[in-house]
């Protein structure tokens, strides 16, 4: 039999400080995250980090969490789950963490004793990185070891140039500007960013990110100069992949720029980074330097287009198992 699993980062079990320490342990102790993990970087998470940041964390998931459905992360995760299943009702659709629950290898545990023997297994990852979709991959290959009969395994590869992904995009692009009330001026073009050292070591990340963006604007008909890629999340002292997404809205501001649209295409589930980071802080980075309306675009989530994308790249990943 074979099953399908989806593969994402994780999140907090609750929007609390005492949730966020072992998730922030966790997370930032994967050698894919933060490499060259020695004493100084041990010290730097447990005496410094891990006392301060889980507060400071904590008060940023409040801001994202639903009374109803909780983390918004998990919640698209489910939703994403039980709708792809319905797509594939001959097989069992299953999702497991990378940080936090519920673990990959229960998940994955779980499957084989249920009797699947075969899985295909999709990264919640449009763009390669070592930080995201490595690490996705070293979780499962490290979950496997641990089992007596380990099954037959297929990774979709990344998916940034497949016609299911940006069929699916270009739809929750459109989607959102039919909603506005206004035009925008200028569209930022935003990534989740990752150490320009990492890029320089061969990661093909940024490469990845170009082909995505190139591709959306194409589709979307947006003339170069209404356009700008950038990179967000930048977490700790060194350079990381530029331009960085505030310093261009501060910029766009200060030119006049009075409406941007900022979509998210390298986020498959809304999650901090998208509803927070660039819905709350960027914006207001935005407007305190001049501009009037930004509006953070709405990742796939559980869109008909992404539950259909994902069906297809799956469909043709597991030719002959499915």
């Amino acid at each position: 039999m074979t099953g399908i699993l989806l593969i994402q980062l994780g999140t907090p079990d609750a929007p609390t400080a005492a949730a966020l320490k072992p998730y922030l342990r966790q997370f930032l102790s994967d050698p894919r995250v933060i490499e060259n993990q020695g004493w100084k970087w041990k010290f730097i998470l447990n005496v410094l980090i891990l006392r301060s940041r889980p507060a400071a964390s904590a008060e940023k998931y409040a801001r994202v969490w639903d009374a109803v459905t909780g983390s918004p992360l998990m919640h698209y995760t489910v939703r994403q789950t039980e709708l792809l299943k319905a797509q594939f009702p001959n097989n069992p659709v299953r999702f497991g963490m990378i940080v936090g629950n519920p673990p990959l290898r229960r998940t994955i545990e779980e499957m084989v004793a249920s009797g699947v023997d075969k899985i295909i297994s999709l990264p919640m990852f449009p763009q390669y990185s070592a930080t995201s979709f490595a690490s996705a991959t070293d979780a499962l290959f490290t979950a496997l070891k641990t089992l007596r009969r380990v099954p037959a395994v297929r990774v979709v590869p990344p998916y940034y140039d497949r016609p299911g992904y940006l069929d699916a995009l270009e739809a929750v692009v459109r989607d959102d500007l039919a909603k506005l009330p206004w035009e925008p001026e200028h569209f930022v073009v935003s990534f989740h960013g990752i150490p320009q050292k990492y890029s320089q070591a061969g990661d093909p990340y940024a490469t990845h990110v170009v082909r995505t963006t190139q591709a959306l604007v194409k589709r979307m008909g947006w003339p170069r100069s209404k356009w700008t890629q950038t990179y967000q999340s930048r977490f700790g002292r060194s350079e990381w992949l530029k331009p960085y997404t505030d310093d261009v809205l501060a910029n766009l501001a200060k030119r006049g720029v009075k409406r941007v649209y900022v979509p998210l295409p390298g986020f498959t589930s809304d999650c901090l980074e998208t509803i927070d980071e660039i819905g709350n802080e960027s914006r207001e980075v935005f407007e305190h330097a001049g501009g009037e309306h930004l509006k953070a675009g709405t990742c796939l989530n559980d869109h008909p287009k992404w539950i259909e994308g994902m069906a297809r790249i799956v469909r043709d990943e597991g030719m002959g198992w499915l």
